[in-house]
């Protein structure tokens, strides 16, 4: 039985589930931010939880474009799969837990935030972390090409993420949501050169 084979339709069927996995995340997203829309009453909008919402959009949006890169991969294997497709998983974990499916136990969302923010932001750290890895794995070259500063960026976010899990101070959760969608932008702006 082939453990690592070289199949350049294994990329096609590969970008079809996290495609799925990601429009499932970004599903949930859209259809809870509609919610403030639909019942604005209701449904109290916080601001640091917005902003986590709209930085995950953001994410699995990036994440979802370059993901393209995999095509790069000659030689898949389950191991790799398996680990694309939970990384992926991580993505529609996190947008459950902007928008739970039921919040009978808490009063807003500001509440919800706060009694689950460990469990955010160590998904968030996690999302960082398996980020480093993704990137290593469409090849060293690709790697070294976004420069110091992207694994610099995501020890900076597993560390801020770190710093939320044990520091409740919603100043602080504001500040890191404000600088790292601010940062997430220009990144962007930078690696797909938007401002060119």
């Amino acid at each position: 039985m082939e453990q690592n084979v070289v199949n350049y339709e294994h990329f096609t069927h590969v970008r079809i589930i996290i495609g799925m996995v990601l429009g499932i995340s970004v599903a949930r997203l859209v259809v809870g931010t509609s919610e403030f829309l639909q019942h604005p009453n209701r449904k109290k909008i916080y601001l640091v939880h917005l902003g986590w919402v709209l930085y995950l959009f953001l994410t699995i949006t990036h994440f979802w474009w370059y993901e393209f890169g995999l095509f790069k991969v000659r030689v898949w294997s389950f191991g790799l799969y398996l680990f694309l497709i939970s990384f992926a998983c991580l993505f529609a974990f996190a947008a459950s837990m902007l928008f739970p499916s039921s919040m009978s136990e808490y009063e807003s969302y500001e509440d919800y935030f706060q009694a689950r923010r460990k469990t955010f932001y160590s998904m968030f750290a996690a999302l960082a972390a398996a980020d480093l890895i993704d990137t290593a794995i469409k090849g060293l070259d690709h790697f070294y090409a976004l420069g110091i500063d992207y694994p610099l960026q995501q020890v900076g976010f597993i560390l801020l993420s770190l710093i939320a899990i044990f520091v409740p101070s919603k100043l602080y959760q504001g500040m890191f949501v404000a600088g790292i969608l601010v940062y997430k932008v220009l990144w962007m702006f930078r690696i797909y050169g938007v401002l060119d």
